[in-house]
């Protein structure tokens, strides 16, 4: 895989025109978009439809989470507008990520669509253990993180999006085929609403298929200077990984 291609960037955004300027900007330098639920929200299907236009992929960042029914349907939504990747909750239940990929599979063919990839959220890179227990969770983010991992693969999922520290421990259960997205990933140690960070090559070092970068590539003076870093360090990451 081309480093570029395991780069997702986030399109964190409020409005269509700024999402737009950066999938120009971007688009050659990165492997797949990921649209959020401010975005999304904003501007709804206009910004995929764009996207797919420039030729680029869609990781499609709705997170559901719903009965089983209903994530199903919204599932089957998602691949009729053409998105490359999807995610649900894991901490929706087996019945939930099971029906969700049925339906995706069902309606890929019905339809003749192209069956996009359906991820399971484990744990929030901004939640860590003392979070948990607040929510009257007692058990540490690993093993959470573990015991739905274990879920969305009984559930027949492509993979799961997990924080850095975990990137091991799932690679330890699942070959490389299984998808890992990491996001909270870092480039410089900065305050904000992550908790569970990496650097882009520590995460592909460990074992992630996809990082995702936002705002630590956006907000610096030269973004395509540092994406052409960062590819640097994911192709070096790679190296090691086969020596």
């Amino acid at each position: 895989m081309d480093p570029k291609e395991r780069i997702i960037f986030a399109l964190d955004v409020e409005h269509f025109e700024e999402a737009r300027k950066l999938v120009l900007e971007f688009r050659e330098h990165v492997g797949m978009f990921k649209v959020g639920k401010q975005l999304f929200t904003h501007c709804g299907p206009k910004i995929v439809d764009f996207i797919k236009l420039k030729n680029s992929r869609v990781f499609l960042d709705l997170k559901y989470h719903d009965i089983p029914h209903t994530v199903a349907k919204a599932a089957i939504e998602a691949a009729r507008l053409g998105v490359d990747m999807l995610n649900v909750h894991a901490s929706g239940g087996f019945t939930m990520m099971r029906e969700a990929k049925t339906a995706l599979y069902k309606a890929s063919k019905t339809l003749q669509l192209r069956r996009p990839k359906i991820i399971g959220v484990t744990v929030l890179t901004s939640i860590d253990d003392a979070e948990l227990k607040k929510m009257g969770i007692e058990i540490p983010v690993l093993e959470l993180t573990k015991n739905l991992t274990i879920l969305a693969k009984e559930a027949g999922l492509d993979g799961v999006v997990a924080g850095g520290s975990e990137i091991e421990m799932i690679r330890g259960l699942y070959s490389k085929d299984f998808i890992i997205v990491t996001p909270g990933v870092r480039i410089e140690e900065k305050e904000d609403d992550q908790k569970r960070t990496i650097t882009p090559q520590e995460a592909i070092s460990k074992g992630a298929t996809y990082i995702v970068l936002g705002r630590a590539v956006r907000d610096t003076k030269d973004p395509k200077a540092l994406l052409a870093k960062i590819c640097e360090d994911i192709r070096n990451a790679v190296t090691i990984q086969q020596k």
